[in-house]
């Protein structure tokens, strides 16, 4: 169990903070609630890009890293289609070292011609290094844009085309970091060997007197995602070394009571040598090189995926049977009360093992506290325990159904018909 203490500054800005006396070190987590989904859709990848931004100085830091090699630490960052995440490691000395950078950068953000200008060569070179001249490094452009018509989930975080970024003006750039990177819309996790009560003093002291840049912040609206009444298909001539297939089943969104059993149903079908994926397909045919499920956890509704390499030789008429063979599997209930007792053995000593590293408890407690429930951190066991066999077979019959999913192909240009 983490005990922890949660505060709220007057501007807005959520704490939490946890005691963790068997470190010497302490993390620092600040989640921004804002990801490619409050973009607008002329203007994509404007989260990711001040991923980047972040890094390129304030008004009284010129380099974010430098401070914190100095301090001993480390730090880094991600973004997704929700939020975007910067955490911190440090020796606990040198813990107002990084409130006051996170404060400045907040604050005073250095946003001018020459380091926009920077970030965006950089941020296209990864676009087209990862999207463009990657073996399947543009799938979730094709999977995102055809499974969601209405959703902003209908681009992938790092953007729809690097063109939007090229494009990208000083003025809607400095706009979209006024309307997100603000007080009210942040999240501030602390773990360490910290009194809770003095860690609240200090982010009063570095936090408390910053002013949001717009009242509230601004949540984007969009239309919800229509329910999906027909299969997709997409077949690509890439210059990939082998066939592939992916398929996104639409699932529910990241607090929904199902979202639990759509979890542990992609780990009955690829979690472990045991798992369905890998004793009926991987080690049971000669055409599959690897083959996974996984669920992508976004707030609103995301996608139950399967994606699988082939050998060569390989039909994909056939592969595309043997996976619904093995999906229909879970759907007609061919599920052991004991296999589900694995698993959930399985996700127990994870959690177990993920609450000793204080790093990975700072990023948590911001996420659940995202979700509007930090005590999630705590009752993710007991939502997983309470799903039973007959929970699985409902959820995989609503979702693992073919007018529910969009399905991808990639074959090699001189393969492709």
């Amino acid at each position: 169990m983490i005990q922890y203490k949660n505060f709220r500054l007057k501007n807005g800005l959520q704490v939490v903070v946890h005691r963790d006396s068997s470190t010497p070190l302490v993390a620092v987590n600040i989640l921004y609630q804002v990801g490619s989904r409050n973009e607008s859709k002329d203007k994509t990848g404007f989260a990711h890009l001040f991923e980047h931004l972040m890094f390129s100085g304030s008004k009284h830091v010129e380099d974010f890293d430098i401070p914190i090699q100095m301090a001993g630490g480390e730090n880094n960052a991600f973004t997704n289609s929700d939020i975007t995440n910067f955490y911190n490691l440090v020796p606990k000395e040198n813990l107002e070292t990084v409130l006051w950078l996170e404060s400045d950068r907040m604050a005073y953000l250095n946003i001018n011609e020459e380091s926009l200008n920077v970030q965006k060569k950089v941020v296209v070179e990864e676009f087209k290094e990862v999207c463009l001249n990657q073996p399947y490094g543009d799938m979730w452009h094709h999977m995102s844009a055809l499974a969601y018509q209405k959703h902003p989930y209908h681009w992938p975080t790092i953007g729809k085309d690097f063109s939007h970024i090229e494009d990208a003006r000083l003025a809607d750039v400095q706009h979209f970091f006024d309307q997100y990177y603000n007080p009210n819309n942040a999240i501030i996790s602390i773990v360490g060997d910290i009194d809770e009560d003095s860690c609240y003093a200090l982010i009063e002291k570095y936090f408390g007197w910053i002013d949001n840049k717009t009242e509230t912040a601004v949540a984007t609206s969009w239309e919800i995602e229509p329910t999906q009444m027909d299969f997709r298909r997409k077949t690509l001539s890439n210059p990939v070394p082998a066939q592939a297939v992916y398929l996104g089943f639409h699932m529910s969104d990241r607090i929904h009571p199902n979202y639990y059993t759509t979890d542990l149903i992609t780990d009955i079908l690829s979690n472990g040598r045991s798992s369905r994926f890998f004793q009926h397909l991987y080690k049971g045919t000669p055409w599959f090189t690897t083959i996974d499920a996984y669920v992508s956890g976004t707030l609103d509704p995301g996608l139950l995926m399967v994606e699988a390499k082939l050998n060569d030789g390989a039909d994909i008429e056939q592969i595309e049977k043997l996976i619904w063979k093995e999906l229909d599997s879970v759907k007609n209930n061919l599920i052991e009360a004991d296999e589900l007792q694995k698993l959930l053995n399985k996700l127990e000593s994870a959690q177990v093992y993920s609450e000793v590293n204080i790093l990975t408890k700072a990023i948590n407690l911001g996420f659940y506290t995202n979700l509007g429930n930090t005590d999630l951190i705590n009752q993710q066991m007991d939502h997983y325990s309470a799903v039973k066999v007959e929970d699985i077979r409902e959820v995989a019959n609503e979702i693992l159904v073919p007018e529910n999913c969009t399905e991808i192909i990639y074959k090699p240009q001189e393969h492709a018909s």
